[in-house]
C-alpha cells in the first residue's frame, strides 16, 4: 500500500507539492443516490415541488461545489476545471434519484475530490429542497467510479 501523501516525515499534515508533476488531462467520475418516499419522488418528477426545479437546482449546486472544493477540503489544491457535468436521474422503480458527476482538468493533480464533492452537494441539495415533505431521505453509496490521468493512469471501480 502507498504511503499517505498529506503527511510529512514528522507526521504533520501538509499540502502535497505537485510543482514537478507533468500537466496531463485528468478526469474523475463519481456517483451516488438519494432514496426517498414514493410521494417525494413523484413531486420531483412532476415538477410540482413548491421550491421549483429540484433536479435543475441540484445540478447547479453540484457544479458550484466542484468549483469550490479547495475551499472546503483542507489541503486540496485549487484547480482550473475545464468541465463539470452533473447528471441527476429519477429512478422510479427504486424510489431514488441517481447522481453522476464528471469533472475534467488539465493539470498536475487529479479531480477525484471535485467529482465526489459535486455528487455530495447535489444530493444534499435534493435533501434540502425536499426535507419539508420527507426528512427520512438517505444519501447512499457516494463513491469514485473512475479516474484517469497522471502517472498512475486509469483506475476503475471493479464491482
Amino acid at each position: 500500500m502507498s504511503q499517505l501523501t498529506h503527511f510529512n516525515q514528522a507526521g504533520e499534515a501538509h499540502m502535497v507539492d505537485v510543482g514537478l508533476k507533468a500537466n496531463t488531462e485528468r478526469v474523475a467520475i463519481a456517483d451516488g443516490f438519494i432514496s426517498m418516499q414514493v410521494e417525494t419522488l413523484n413531486l420531483i418528477v412532476a415538477g410540482n415541488h413548491k421550491k421549483g426545479d429540484v433536479l435543475g437546482i441540484a445540478r447547479i449546486a453540484g457544479i458550484m461545489a466542484a468549483k469550490k472544493t479547495s475551499e472546503l477540503i483542507p489541503l486540496c489544491h485549487p484547480l482550473m476545471l475545464t468541465n463539470v457535468s452533473v447528471d441527476l436521474q429519477p429512478e422510479l422503480e427504486k424510489n431514488q434519484v441517481y447522481c453522476q458527476a464528471t469533472v475534467k482538468t488539465t493539470g498536475q493533480t487529479g479531480v477525484e475530490m471535485e467529482a465526489l464533492n459535486a455528487v455530495q452537494v447535489a444530493l444534499l441539495t435534493v435533501y434540502d429542497m425536499c426535507k419539508a415533505v420527507d426528512r427520512g431521505m438517505t444519501i447512499e453509496q457516494v463513491r469514485l467510479q473512475k479516474k484517469a490521468g497522471g502517472k498512475s493512469g486509469i483506475w476503475e471501480r471493479g464491482d
